[in-house]
């Protein structure tokens, strides 16, 4: 039987949204007028795609003043000139109700960041009335579903709709302009209309991946003071539905500042009833699709996003409105090579900063066909992300180290069953890409014609600051090497005493010397903070807290400055030796902290994932990675301690937890402090009771007698 696709037809978008959002296809479809229609097979072609080595110029103008010049001469411009570089992308790329006035005003010893003053726009105008105007046909989203081949597509027009009605009934239930908004739902369709709604009126949206628990969720909410929150009953994953309305209740009963919640219907399951609960879809259903954008400052906030740092609560991150979206929508044009008519694949949640950035505001901004992956990587099998390349005809793919290290246990054989012709791009985000990650990632999945950008930022940096791509033509791509400064970034490497290391193979903390448009403004409700943690440690730059290595070919990134180890007065980058490490076949991934040492100060302490069908010892195994790092890299670098644990602490976004492991490490398991943002909490007992169990094998045996 040939496979369905559905297609819009004509109709109003929420409507479909509505439909879907109860969990029923064929509601969406007679909503929309969809069809059932087989899916032709597409003909493999390599015609055009852009080779690592052979890359070609930067892309497409990016203003008629910087028509036509090379990358070289676009890269001197954005650092010595950058009022004149953003100034002519800003004028052109942006619709603005009233012009900017000065391109920028900041002063970074007092973390002062201003771009575009003067300037008013809407950013839900940007990303929707412009392309609806011109292509209301045009497909927005294409929301790829729990389950395979019910993917839905909606267009401009239908998403601009459903985005006026949200706002309206925001505002209808008191919610204006300033205003701070909790967003706690899964990715859909939906969840973007919330995002614009709040962008269209003004208000400040904080999305909480849901994921998080009652507590995490009600923290993030009083520090916001969110006057409301828009959830959905359940959210579906992995073949398994989660409910979500009893983890807003439990919240919301401790957050005095939520006035409404907004709930909508995923699934067909009833959620349970609160006396601030507002049925989402039926005030939807009763609200005008015509909403007049709220007129907004270049500088007023557009979001918060919380992060977790090393200690201390989570930071709620602002970023404004201009200048985020304007350095969004550049990163995402020329860092993934993006032509208009491409299908845009990031598999991020929208729940964390690359969601927004790469899955919502650079996308749309560009006018893009942006996928929302709502699924795991491993359902219903490990080839779900290469048939939903196939299905959807994905030309960028950009996701996670983690899940990749995750893929590599499997058969290639569900990478190659699938046709992944339509790549041109692909993309690593979130942590540093191991060398065993990246060659599958390039030779396997991109069959070794697509360049592969491991790409460094941060929720602080808004975008993309270093990444392969753009270059100059023939410039070549290193494996797992961030490499290039993005337009307008100037990375410095300082010691310890805040000077300048020059010169190539050197390594030093990673700074930038002058500002960007897309970098964070403050800290919601704590700008000294923001001020101590990214601008004080070294005054005059911005503090990324990671550590980097310099060679001829650029930027390698070493990892947090506080997973550097000091080994008998060698400085050494945790992610260093976790490179070593997974490349032994058994080893898909692991993670290694610093403990003291009474002689050489700071020693390696491994902790190791290894493969379900590893049939050696585990001593032999640890036998053989001690060869291998001291061959990668030298005999200091071995790693004293090898815990092999089934599991390792990450977040949702999955980066690894290495505060954890420290403490478990130092045998403080009883100062772990807030494990929240966990992925899964439970992980946290099985690596300590195997880390007790490591501790009872070191004893020394008693001698007969004693």
């Amino acid at each position: 039987m040939a496979a369905l696709r559905l297609l819009p037809g004509p109709g109003p978008g929420s409507a479909v949204l509505r439909a879907l959002h109860r969990g029923s296809l064929a509601a969406a479809a007679a909503a929309a007028g969809l069809q059932a229609v087989p899916r032709p097979r597409r003909e493999i072609s390599t015609a055009g795609v852009l080779r690592a080595g052979a890359r070609g110029s930067a892309g497409p103008p990016l203003s008629a003043a910087l028509a036509g010049l090379p990358y070289q001469e676009l890269r001197r411009r954005s650092l010595q000139d950058p009022d004149s570089f953003w100034g002519s992308i800003a004028r052109e790329r942006l619709h603005w109700t009233e012009p900017f006035q000065r391109v920028q005003d900041c002063d970074l010893l007092q973390g002062q960041i201003r771009w575009f003053l003067g300037g008013r726009l809407n950013v839900s105008v940007n990303c929707l009335d412009v392309h609806a105007q011109s292509d209301p046909g045009r497909v927005a989203l294409i929301w790829e579903r729990d389950e395979p081949g019910t993917e839905v597509k909606v267009t401009y027009r239908e998403l601009l709709d459903s985005t006026c009605q949200l706002a309206n009934a925001l505002k209808t239930h008191g919610v204006h302009k300033g205003d701070r908004v909790a967003i706690y739902m899964p990715v859909s369709p939906l969840a973007v209309a919330a995002m614009l709604a709040c962008a269209r009126i003004g208000a400040v949206h904080n999305v909480v991946f849901a994921g998080f628990s009652s507590e995490a969720l009600a923290g993030r909410i009083q520090d916001a003071q969110c006057k409301a929150v828009v959830t959905c009953n359940q959210a579906v994953r992995g073949g398994r539905t989660i409910d979500l309305k009893p983890t807003v209740d439990a919240a919301v009963r401790n957050c005095p500042s939520v006035k409404c919640v907004f709930v909508a219907q995923r699934t067909s399951s009833p959620a349970p009833q609160g006396d601030l609960d507002v049925p989402l879809e039926e005030a939807m259903s009763r609200e005008s699709a015509d909403c007049p954008p709220e007129p907004m400052d270049s500088e007023d906030p557009l979001f918060m996003l919380y992060t977790s740092g090393s200690t201390g609560k989570p930071k709620g991150i602002v970023h404004t409105q201009a200048g985020y979206l304007l350095y969004a929508a550049l990163t995402h044009q020329c860092v993934f090579g993006y032509q208009p008519g491409d299908v845009f694949g990031c598999v991020a949640d929208i729940g964390w900063i690359t969601g927004h950035s790469y899955v919502v505001y650079g996308p749309l901004c560009n006018g893009a066909t942006t996928v929302l992956f709502e699924s795991t990587p491993v359902y219903p099998n490990p080839g779900r992300y290469w048939e939903t390349v196939d299905r959807l005809g994905i030309n960028q793919f950009y996701g996670a180290p983690t899940a990749l290290r995750l893929l590599l246990k499997y058969d290639e054989s569900w990478v190659t069953r699938y046709d992944r012709s339509s790549l041109r791009t692909l993309g690593s985000v979130g942590e540093p890409i191991n060398h065993e990650a990246w060659d599958w990632f390039y030779n396997v999945v991109g069959e070794g014609r697509c360049p592969l950008v491991d790409t460094w930022w941060q929720t602080e940096t808004g975008g993309i600051c270093i990444a392969p791509l753009p270059a100059e033509e023939g410039a070549h791509i290193v494996p797992a090497m961030a490499m290039r400064p993005f337009f307008g970034v100037e990375p410095v490497l300082l010691g310890d005493k805040g000077e300048c290391v020059e010169g190539s193979s050197v390594s030093g903390a990673l700074c930038i010397k002058q500002p960007w448009p897309g970098m964070a403004r403050t800290i919601y409700g704590d700008h000294q903070r923001f001020v101590d943690a990214y601008f004080k440690p070294y005054p005059g730059h911005y503090f990324t807290g990671d550590g980097a290595y310099r060679s001829a070919d650029g930027y390698q990134i070493t990892g947090r400055m506080d997973d550097v180890i000091n080994i008998s007065g060698h400085r050494l980058g945790t992610a260093e030796i976790e490179d070593a490490l997974d490349e032994h076949p058994a080893v898909p991934e692991s993670a290694v902290i610093g403990v003291s040492h009474s002689i050489k100060g700071e020693v390696p302490f491994a902790f190791l994932v290894l493969k379900d069908s590893v049939s050696q010892e585990h001593k032999v195994v640890v036998e053989e990675l001690r060869h291998l790092v001291a061959t990668k890299i030298a005999k200091y670098a071995v790693p004293d301690h090898f815990l092999v644990v089934k599991r390792l602490p990450k977040t949702r976004s999955g980066k690894i937890m290495r505060r954890i492991l420290r403490k478990v490490a130092l045998d403080q398991a009883g100062e772990l402090g807030d494990v929240s943002t966990l992925d899964d909490p439970s992980v946290v007992m099985e690596i300590i009771q195997a880390y007790d169990h490591y501790k009872e094998q070191q004893k020394p045996t008693p001698e007969k007698g004693e």
